[in-house]
C-alpha cells in the first residue's frame, strides 16, 4: 500500500517521498520522480544509476516498480539493481542490538518474512531465508528460538500483531509507525553499497521477487512452464 522514491547523492539522502494509499501508484509514479527531480534541480539525465525494490510484494506494485526503472535504465544506460524489500525494511535496525524479523502482509492469511542479525556497525546478516507462511507458523518458530527479544517491522506485524504478542510476549519489540514502510532510502542505500561493490544487473532479464508463485502460475501452470527460463521485460 505504499510507494516511495528518493534520490541519493554521494551517501547523503537529497529527498525523498513516501505514500501509503489504498490506490494504485501507476499514475502518480513517473510525475512523482519528475515533481521530485525538480524541486531538488536534477535532470533525470544527471541520475548515475537507477535501483528499486524488487520484492516481495504486490505483484502488480513490483511490475509497475521494476518496470519504471528498468525503462529508465535501459533509456540511459546507465547502471541497475534491484534490492529485496524485506532487506530495505530491515536496514534502519541494522545498528540494533537484537535480530530483526521483516515482515509484509502477502495475504491469503500469510506473511512474507526473514530474521536478520544486526553486526551494531551497519550491517544485517540473514538468518533464515526470505519466505513465505502463515503468520502462526512464523510465531512458533520464533518462540522456539532461545529467548531473546525480536524486533518486529513491516505492516505484516500491523496485519498479525495479536498472533505475536500472544506468542512471544515482552519478547517481541514493536518500533515507530514509520518504521513499518518499506522506504526508497533504504533501497537507495543498499543498492549505494551493492554498485561500489561493482554489482549490477541487466535490466531486461531483471525479475521480481516473487517468493510464492504468482496467480498466473497457479491457475495456468502450462503457460508458466512455456515462459520460464526467457529473460523478459516485465
Amino acid at each position: 500500500m505504499s510507494g516511495s522514491i528518493a534520490l541519493l547523492d554521494e551517501g547523503n539522502l537529497t529527498a525523498e517521498w513516501t505514500l501509503s494509499s489504498a490506490k494504485t501508484h501507476n499514475r502518480r509514479l513517473l510525475q512523482s520522480i519528475d515533481r521530485l527531480l525538480a524541486e531538488v534541480g536534477w535532470e533525470l539525465t544527471s541520475i548515475d544509476a537507477f535501483a528499486v525494490a524488487s520484492g516481495p510484494g504486490s505483484f502488480t506494485g513490483l511490475r509497475i516498480g521494476m518496470t519504471t526503472m528498468k525503462v529508465l535504465a535501459w533509456t540511459l544506460a546507465r547502471p541497475y539493481v534491484s534490492v529485496c524489500s524485506l532487506d530495505a525494511l530491515a536496514l534502519p535496525f541494522s545498528f540494533a542490538a537484537h535480530p530483526i524479523c521483516a515482515l509484509l502482509d502477502a495475504r491469503k492469511n500469510e506473511v512474507y518474512c526473514a530474521l536478520f542479525r544486526p553486526d551494531g556497525k551497519g550491517a544485517l546478516s540473514l538468518e533464515t531465508d526470505h519466505a513465505a507462511m502463515p503468520p502462526e507458523k512464523l510465531a512458533q518458530t520464533l518462540a522456539a528460538r532461545p529467548a531473546e527479544p525480536v524486533i518486529f517491522c513491516g505492516d505484516g506485524w500491523k496485519a498479525y500483531r495479536e498472533i505475536f504478542e500472544e506468542r512471544l510476549g515482552e519478547f517481541a519489540i514493536v518500533p515507530p509507525a514509520s518504521f513499518h514502510l518499506v522506504r526508497a532510502s533504504s533501497v537507495a542505500e543498499l543498492a549505494a553499497r551493492m554498485f561500489l561493490s561493482g554489482r549490477s544487473e541487466d535490466p531486461r532479464s531483471s525479475a521480481p521477487l516473487y517468493i510464492r508463485p504468482s496467480e498466473a502460475e497457479i491457475h495456468y501452470p502450462h503457460l508458466a512452464e512455456k515462459s520460464s527460463g526467457k529473460p523478459q521485460i516485465i
